[in-house]
């Protein structure tokens, strides 16, 4: 399994240590992880050709794949809305494939209403479509959902390069955001994530707490080799967003985390 490192420029430290993507780019080289994700939104300078070149050849020249590029996301609202995301989503694909990244991230919203359903998945289809055209996968990231809700929606797209984005720690209900804790070994995140490992071509590792060597919000023991027993050979992403609960810098809990995800994926795999 490969490591990286997302962009989210979510840090703690103030001033921030990590402010640009450049910044990230760095890091990741510095700790000679092998692929960076970015998001649409957050650290790009400009999507001019030349900057986003820039932006490619950086990464190339640090030996640094680009694992995918985070888009829009909540596909609910009025039809206006709902041609305004596909429309961006359709330019993130433009650019994914620019940067060399085979992979756009989208997201899902709880919906309860059959139609408001049929309507996302109308979405994601005619973006899956766009991409395909473009050689690009679409990846759903569960944001928020259950194990459930992303097998119903894989399977109602159902398009050969829609896939599944895991984030460990991003399903509904969580313990971590909701009571800013450590989830429980019974929380059903734990079994969200076994019904959806096979169905995963990335995983966006969540850290929350992580100073003592260890993430102590999720359980990385158990959550590698759930992943391993589904057949995961895919990469593994830090994502950390910020918690102040580190008593270390963003560059040392990111530091902490890739060294974690390598030992694990070693150990396991």
């Amino acid at each position: 399994m490969k490591i990286g490192l997302y962009a989210s420029m979510f840090g703690k430290d103030k001033p921030p240590t990590l402010d640009s993507i450049e910044s990230y780019i760095n890091c990741a080289y510095e700790l000679r992880l092998d692929l960076i994700d970015f998001r649409r939104d957050r650290g790009f300078d400009s999507k001019d050709p030349a900057y986003l070149f820039e932006t490619k050849i950086d990464c190339i020249r640090k030996g640094l794949s680009v694992g995918y590029l985070a888009s829009i996301g909540h596909f609910s609202g009025s039809d206006d809305d709902l041609s305004e995301k596909v429309a961006a989503a359709k330019e993130d694909v433009d650019v994914a494939l620019f940067l060399g990244a085979p992979m756009i991230r989208i997201f899902s919203g709880m919906l309860s209403d059959r139609e408001e359903q049929l309507r996302e998945i109308k979405c994601f289809q005619e973006i899956a479509d766009y991409a395909a055209i473009k050689g690009i996968t679409v990846g759903l990231q569960n944001h928020p959902s259950t194990g459930d809700e992303v097998l119903r929606i894989i399977q109602e797209t159902d398009r050969p390069n829609f896939t599944f984005l895991l984030d460990t720690g991003q399903w509904l209900d969580a313990p971590m955001y909701n009571n800013g804790g450590a989830a429980p070994t019974d929380h059903a995140l734990y079994h969200y994530i076994t019904q959806t490992a096979p169905y995963t071509s990335h995983v966006r590792a969540k850290f929350f707490k992580v100073d003592t060597g260890r993430e102590e919000y999720l359980d990385y023991e158990r959550i590698i080799p759930t992943l391993v027993d589904a057949g995961f050979n895919g990469p593994l992403t830090v994502v950390f967003e910020g918690r102040d609960v580190n008593a270390c810098s963003d560059s040392d809990v990111i530091e902490l985390a890739a060294a974690e995800l390598r030992e694990l994926s070693i150990r396991y795999s």
